[in-house]
């Protein structure tokens, strides 16, 4: 791939959903700095309604270690709920043909049938293993905040890993935690009056893993736009 020669273009192009990291530590000042830079994240009026959780070292392996257990716990659906619907309750196209199509995508590459659900049980659970990151971040909103403050969050995130892909570092953001959201608060200890918006595993790639050669495709922009003259 030829890459522009802007920076930030750069960066956003080279941005994808990490599925495997390197166990290398990732410096707490460069953390601080990817969090610095993003803070300047527009919000209406200079709301700022980021709260963030970065988890390393020991706490990290805790938490994935019971994240792992309650993924496993055949009485899960019953037992954690997400507070939140991230997806639509009724799928319809093109959406649900891109879900299909990425999902179907990344299976194949690993040789997973459609029919193998232990692998697929296992696939999924990789989200609980934060894909062999050394980070873990989880975001939170004051309940308070209305639909507004969610797409200022949106942009918060995307200025996270935009940041961290100008230094070389990777990330994936996954709504997968949002159901186990009393689990990690409870490992995490945030105040009643939060929601939990997502989390995201931050590293360096592995290279060498298979599952990281998938490529999502993106529809081009005649598709999504039209101008008006």
């Amino acid at each position: 791939m030829t890459l522009p020669a802007n920076p930030v273009d750069a960066a956003l192009i080279t941005r994808r959903s990490i599925r495997a990291f390197l166990p290398t530590p990732v410096p707490r000042a460069e953390i601080e700095a990817i969090l610095e830079a993003a803070s300047r994240a527009p919000s209406g009026t200079n709301t700022q309604p980021w709260k963030v959780y970065v988890v390393t070292g020991d706490a990290l392996a805790r938490l994935s270690r019971e994240l792992l257990a309650a993924h496993d716990d055949p009485q899960r659906d019953a037992l954690y709920r997400e507070e939140y619907p991230y997806y639509p309750r009724q799928w319809v196209s093109p959406y649900l043909d891109r879900r299909r199509k990425i999902g179907w995508d990344l299976y194949g590459l690993l040789g997973i049938m459609k029919s193998d659900k232990a692998r697929m049980h296992a696939q999924h659970a990789q989200n609980y293993r934060f894909f062999g990151a050394p980070v873990g971040l989880f975001f939170t909103i004051d309940r308070v905040m209305e639909r507004g403050s969610w797409l200022d969050y949106g942009m918060f995130l995307q200025a996270i890993m935009t940041a961290a892909r100008g230094r070389g570092l990777d990330t994936c953001p996954q709504a997968a935690f949002t159901q186990f959201h009393r689990l990690i608060a409870d490992h995490l200890g945030w105040a009643e009056d939060e929601q939990l918006v997502c989390g995201m595993s931050l590293g360096f790639a592995d290279d060498t893993a298979l599952v990281n050669t998938l490529r999502t495709e993106r529809e081009p922009v005649e598709r999504f736009t039209r101008f008006v003259d």
